[in-house]
């Protein structure tokens, strides 16, 4: 059974659903993310990179997945009826979720899909429009689920209130590991140790660490660097109680900054706090992103800063813990109470192999945001 959110609190999440599918004119939902499964019944495993998906109508909730996720569903979920696809070298989930359906009746009725998911391949999609496409009609709506976990309810809060104290002990836990003799792997052992020690799980993608030249990088890469006496190392990271997730980012020095980390963090500096100040109700998205493109445009950054500086947060899987909603130009999204969003000031110059970045997750409130991180924004020197 569901161990993190009460049975009033999944019941609610149905209800909202089945309300959007009325008034989106859907007879039933095809939910494939994975992280729309937990949210709505607690279910929680990686198998969604394989076929299967949660039918939901407005009397019936039906999981189609394999063998060696029934156990999962039914000790981590609410779902009731849960049926198997079998594996063979010719099986074709998509005809079984077919003959559900026909079982539901759903034959020549309108069916809401999420497509925008890694957990539906084009390979399966495929599959599914050679069962459906003369048997029912296939609309997007891989965005209805999502849109209603923008919004974090009490206990939600909570759980990233949790990870952000997650992630403020994987900062302390590199700082103490950063050496000018050691190593990226002793700081990201020491980082993930913290967390996992603590309870917390594992991210919805990998940290990023790199020092040198590859402080520039926003992704992980295989490889570990030793860490020289002057050195710059870039971390991104965070902490995951429940899958909901406080991510953090920062540049530490080690030994002797140059002196182009000195303006590079003060501009860092300035946008993140003009961001944290545009974080508030009634305004956009779009606008949190325009004031960190002014800020960092007005110290000659221009061409060094990123087409986006952060996203919504939550319950999440991997390949990313990102939820689909961003900062970047013009996004009409409005910012709403109860919100967790991650801003991040990323300035990278080639040209010189110097970067600088500065990010961490807050909580958006009637008035100023709050910041999940019990740190500051100063600059950390090792």
């Amino acid at each position: 059974m569901p161990i993190y959110f009460t049975d009033e609190e999944y019941k609610s999440r149905v209800t909202r659903v089945r309300e959007e599918m009325t008034s989106n004119g859907n007879d039933a939902m095809l939910i494939f993310a994975q992280e729309s499964m937990y949210w709505l019944t607690g279910y929680d495993t990686f198998g969604y990179c394989f076929f299967q998906c949660l039918i939901l109508t407005q009397d019936d909730m039906i999981l189609l997945t394999r063998s060696a996720d029934l156990r999962q569903a039914q000790q981590t979920s609410n779902i009731g009826d849960i049926r198997i696809w079998k594996d063979s070298a010719t099986a074709n989930p998509a005809s079984d979720l077919k003959d559900i359906l026909s079982e539901l009746g759903l034959s020549g009725k309108k069916l809401g899909i999420e497509l925008d998911t890694h957990g539906l391949t084009a390979a399966n999609y495929r599959k599914i429009t050679g069962q459906l496409d003369d048997f029912a009609e296939l609309i997007d709506q891989s965005y209805v689920i999502s849109e209603l976990r923008l919004v974090k309810s009490d206990q939600e809060i909570e759980y990233a209130k949790r990870a952000g104290v997650l992630a403020d002990d994987a900062l302390d836990a590199a700082i103490a590991a950063i050496k000018s003799d050691g190593s990226e792997a002793a700081v990201l052992a020491a980082m993930h140790n913290v967390i996992f020690a603590q309870g917390g799980d594992y991210p919805g993608n990998e940290f990023i660490i790199g020092s040198g030249r590859d402080a520039l990088l926003c992704r992980y890469k295989s490889g570990r660097r030793e860490l020289s006496t002057d050195d710059q190392l870039t971390l991104e990271w965070a902490g995951s109680f429940a899958h909901y997730h406080a991510a953090m980012m920062r540049t530490i020095i080690i030994g002797k900054p140059r002196p182009l980390h000195g303006k590079l963090f003060e501009a860092s500096q300035e946008a993140l706090t003009a961001v944290v100040e545009n974080m508030q109700t009634g305004r956009t998205f779009g606008d949190v992103f325009q004031a960190h493109a002014d800020a960092l445009d007005a110290h000659g950054f221009s061409n060094h800063r990123l087409n986006a500086c952060g996203y919504s947060l939550g319950a999440r899987y991997t390949p990313s813990w990102m939820e689909h909603q961003m900062f970047y130009e013009n996004n009409p999204q409005e910012i709403k109470p109860g919100m967790t969003l991650f801003a991040h000031m990323i300035i990278v110059d080639s040209e010189t192999e110097t970067a600088m970045t500065l990010g961490q997750t807050f909580l958006t409130t009637d008035g100023k945001a709050e910041n999940l991180s019990r740190n500051g924004f100063d600059l950390i020197q090792c």
